[in-house]
């Protein structure tokens, strides 16, 4: 396994982090502990959930990926092995998750947010906690064509960090994160850090594959000036990249094929690029969702990629990911598909 420091701390985090939607939901309770162990074992050390978690989000599973890890920390004894990362909701018509109220991030249901993860979680902090979307109306999720709303009625992000700030100070988090944000709202966050005294943010979660390399323009360069480096999330595509999809297939218990609401990377423009990303995998005896993962694993502005399983195999090989380093000539057809193709599912 390969580490990189999270931020400008002193944590350092490895390079295959272990994501949780699907526990819960696609993967039981003992399935998701047998894969907190693997990963272990194969030397990852950070682990990625969500107060909102498993996807997709219903009143009835909410809280039990949390509660999952929970109870695998409870059994094992082993919070000082792993980096724990969790994230609060941001504004979305979940009302069950905060017990009827609108989710926001304001300073009172940041706290609650919190309060309720770490109960679940049976654990007294987290090291890194992130805002899981912006309060204020902007692109996030796939959105295009940005639309600016004057009088969005957004908390202001000085509340929220503030709001954070409070917890860190309590030890209840260690250090402060972000995701689906935006060049104008990262550089906002660090901008309020320097100028009201409080924390920098340490990472940003953000989408990231060979179908979205939106990442790379504007965030990228924020990313490796600021030290506010990637976290990775869908770097397969909801497993696209591994070309199961390909040609209208969908295989028997996959995201894709169980649930419609998982068309992001498999809308139309998409199958033309992962055709030939498959093709070029097999041209040089990859797997392609190895391929697809050492891509993603070998970008300067990454500190961690947030891998997925619902099976062990695919665990195993994705975590595998690490050890293959990509040749120039896969390295030059990777740029050579991606002018073809540039992004077609951001």
């Amino acid at each position: 396994m390969q580490y990189r420091k999270l931020g400008r701390t002193d944590l350092e985090v490895s390079v295959i982090c272990l994501g949780s939607m699907t526990w819960g939901e696609q993967n039981s309770e003992s399935e998701a502990h047998t894969q907190i162990e693997y990963a272990l074992d194969a030397g990852v050390n950070f682990v990625d959930v969500a107060e909102m978690y498993p996807v997709p989000p219903k009143e009835e599973t909410q809280g039990r990926t949390e509660e999952y890890v929970g109870t695998w920390l409870k059994a094992s004894g082993r919070r000082d092995d792993i980096i724990l990362a969790s994230k609060v909701t941001g504004r979305s018509g979940m009302h069950w998750i905060r017990d009827g109220e609108e989710t926001r991030l304001n300073r009172a249901q940041v706290r609650r947010a919190l309060e309720g993860s770490l109960h679940r979680l049976q654990t007294d902090y987290l090291d890194l906690y992130q805002v899981h979307w912006p309060d204020r109306q902007t692109n996030f999720f796939g959105a295009l064509g940005y639309q600016h709303q004057a009088k969005d009625d957004a908390y202001e992000i000085q509340e929220t960090l503030g709001a954070l700030d409070e917890l860190r100070k309590e030890g209840k988090i260690r250090h402060i994160g972000i995701s689906n944000e935006t060049p104008w709202g990262l550089m906002r966050y660090l901008d309020i850090a320097k100028h009201a005294d409080l924390p920098r943010v340490v990472s940003i979660q953000n989408p990231y594959s060979l179908l979205n390399r939106t990442f790379e323009v504007g965030l990228a360069e924020c990313a490796e000036r600021e030290d506010v480096r990637l976290l990775a999330y869908s770097p397969l595509g909801f497993g696209v990249l591994s070309g199961k999809y390909l040609n209208g297939a969908r295989p028997e218990g996959a995201r894709v094929s169980v649930w419609d609401r998982f068309d992001r990377y498999s809308k139309p423009a998409a199958e033309p690029a992962v055709a030939p990303y498959v093709a070029l995998a097999n041209e040089h005896d990859l797997d392609p969702a190895q391929m697809a993962l050492a891509y993603c694993n070998s970008r300067s502005f990454l500190t961690s990629t947030v891998i997925g399983a619902t099976s062990m195999d695919q665990l195993k090989s994705n975590i595998a990911s690490i050890d293959i380093t990509l040749g120039d000539d896969v390295l030059k057809g990777i740029e050579a598909i991606h002018e073809q193709h540039p992004n077609p599912s951001p």
